[in-house]
């Protein structure tokens, strides 16, 4: 049994964190640190816990614990890690973006791995420190890199992603509250978004550089959580022969599946699943992903990481059903 630290405590992702390894066999919650939230319980901040965990939120770090994670907003896991020295021996996955890009996988001397399962597992597995990917670089990346991995990534990609609420976390902003996101939807950051670095690494480490551009458009759906991303690209081939290609780089991924039939968003809230499905038309490849962006966007992920740097069952505490109703 190893002993987990949560730091962020009151997020979105700390919630989803705590609602996964209070089930996890093989871990126990050491404490849940919280600036704003010290001293009260954690079920009356994520009320869903109720009965489920009686712990208050720390105003104390133990900085011995097995593997810390760090639910932060961006820039701040930097300062935490300066402010707070940590034990050698301590494991840390951090959830915001602070250390996925390449430039900045080297802080005080620790080496942060990229953590997407499905790109680098053997790294993941060897790894003290994990970068937990963004949740549409997740989703995103999932569409994009057996064709990566094939080279076949040559002309122009163009990627439309929908988020829901949750996406933007738990603090409010005017595009966050109920009034302004029900019956609504609107693009956010066009062909700009931040998750776009890390995905054109990831496709640069498979395919090497390439001169095909990616137009991302990030839109704002009106549901809590989850997203749902289409890209398209030239490909030669047919859609079996597009089939058999994503079958066999996901054939060892046991989230990420290939599906057959088309996609929708209620097949993968709540779970850690990763779904894909293949259109062909004309010379075009259609391919869509969808995932829920707190748990394969974010806590999900970070505790498969958790498993695989600590040679537990790459599925171990995830086996999570999707609410259909």
């Amino acid at each position: 049994m190893i002993k987990a630290g949560i730091i962020g405590g009151a997020g979105y992702t700390a919630g989803e964190l705590i609602r996964i390894l209070v089930n996890h066999p093989k871990v126990s919650i050491d404490f849940v640190y919280s600036t704003s939230n010290g001293g009260n319980s954690i079920s009356a901040v994520h009320q869903d816990l109720i009965g489920a965990i009686d712990l208050e939120f720390s105003k104390d770090i133990n900085k011995d614990v097995d593997v810390l994670f760090l639910c932060l907003g961006h820039g701040n896991s930097k300062l935490f890690l300066d402010e707070n020295p940590i034990s050698k021996s301590t494991k840390v996955i951090d959830l915001s973006q602070d250390f996925r890009l390449a430039k900045n996988q080297n802080f005080q001397n620790k080496n942060f791995v990229y953590g997407l399962p499905e790109l680098r597992k053997e790294a993941i597995e060897q790894a003290n420190y994990v970068a937990n990917p963004g949740c549409f670089a997740t989703a995103i990346q999932l569409a994009l890199l057996p064709l990566a991995k094939e080279k076949l990534l040559t002309d122009t990609i163009h990627v439309n992603a929908v988020t829901g609420a949750t996406g933007a976390g738990v603090t409010l902003s005017s595009t966050t509250h109920f009034t302004w996101r029900d019956n609504n939807f609107s693009h956010y950051k066009p062909f700009v978004h931040q998750h776009l670095d890390e995905i054109s690494e990831s496709i640069n480490q498979l395919q090497g550089d390439r001169t095909a551009e990616i137009y991302f458009l990030p839109n704002r759906g009106n549901f809590s959580r989850g997203i749902f991303a289409t890209a398209y690209t030239d490909f030669n081939g047919n859609v079996e022969d597009a089939q058999e290609l994503y079958t066999s780089y996901y054939q060892d991924a046991p989230f990420t599946i290939v599906s057959e039939i088309g996609l929708h968003l209620k097949q993968v809230v709540n779970t850690n699943k990763c779904l894909v499905h293949l259109h062909k038309y004309k010379d075009k490849l259609l391919i869509t992903s969808c995932i829920d962006n707190l748990l394969k966007g974010a806590s999900g992920q970070a505790v498969q990481n958790m498993n695989l740097m600590f040679d537990f069952e790459e599925t171990e505490g995830l086996q999570l059903k999707a609410n259909f109703f």
